[in-house]
């Protein structure tokens, strides 16, 4: 019997642990604030058809998560007309969103940068992944002012196998191909130890395809 004792209570211990840990996720409806979710800044969302295409575009949250905010807005998914060139019932250049969303972003490869030097490289970078044209403006234009209170900042790319784990993107008219980017990006005091760079794969814009990027701030 004491050796029963002396086994069990280690395993009982472990129980007694896990029952006492809340379980977070990022449930809209849980009350439970979530340490472990991130946001994920103003991802535009920019789609070029063949053809005057209506569309009904879904989000899905696989991992648990939720949108915040939306332009224009997310009720059960958009239903929009979107032109050839990428206008959106002849209003928006894109589709925006916040949301919320479960930490699995990686953070081992990518760069650090200068703060000088952080609109130089984004429009570089930006363009060798995939972008063009009003896509990298418009990142420049919202991003670079507001990047501005540390000297240095450390970028981790996100591309599509990873993002696609945590927000799935539905199109009722599936594109011929789409390039999805989310830079995490990590404002530091001091230069810290230099990043294993990434190798980044060129993407064909051709066909019927959407682009999208985004912004994870820690």
């Amino acid at each position: 019997m004491k050796t029963l004792k002396l086994v069990g209570f280690p395993f009982l211990f472990i129980i007694y642990l896990m029952m006492a840990t809340p379980f977070q996720s990022c449930d809209p409806d849980d009350d439970d604030e979530c340490d472990t979710c991130n946001i994920v800044y103003k991802p535009n969302i920019y789609i070029y058809p063949n053809e005057k295409t209506e569309l009904t575009v879904k989000i899905d949250f696989p991992m648990g998560g939720n949108i915040i905010t939306s332009i224009p807005e997310y009720v059960n998914g958009w239903n929009i007309t979107v032109d050839t060139n990428g206008l959106i019932d002849n209003t928006y250049s894109y589709l925006f969103y916040e949301s919320n969303q479960p930490d699995i972003w990686q953070k081992t490869v990518g760069w650090t940068i200068q703060n000088a030097e952080l609109e130089s490289f984004f429009r570089k970078n930006m363009a060798e992944y995939g972008f063009y044209g009003q896509e990298i403006e418009d990142f420049i234009d919202y991003w670079i002012p507001r990047l501005t209170k540390y000297p240095f900042y450390s970028i981790y790319p996100q591309t599509f196998e990873l993002i696609d784990k945590v927000i799935i993107l539905d199109f009722s008219k599936q594109p011929d191909s789409v390039l999805r980017l989310f830079y995490v990006i990590k404002g530091q005091n001091i230069l810290p130890d230099k990043l294993v760079e990434p190798i980044i794969d060129s993407y064909n814009r051709e066909g019927y395809f959407v682009t999208e990027w985004g912004v994870v701030l820690k």
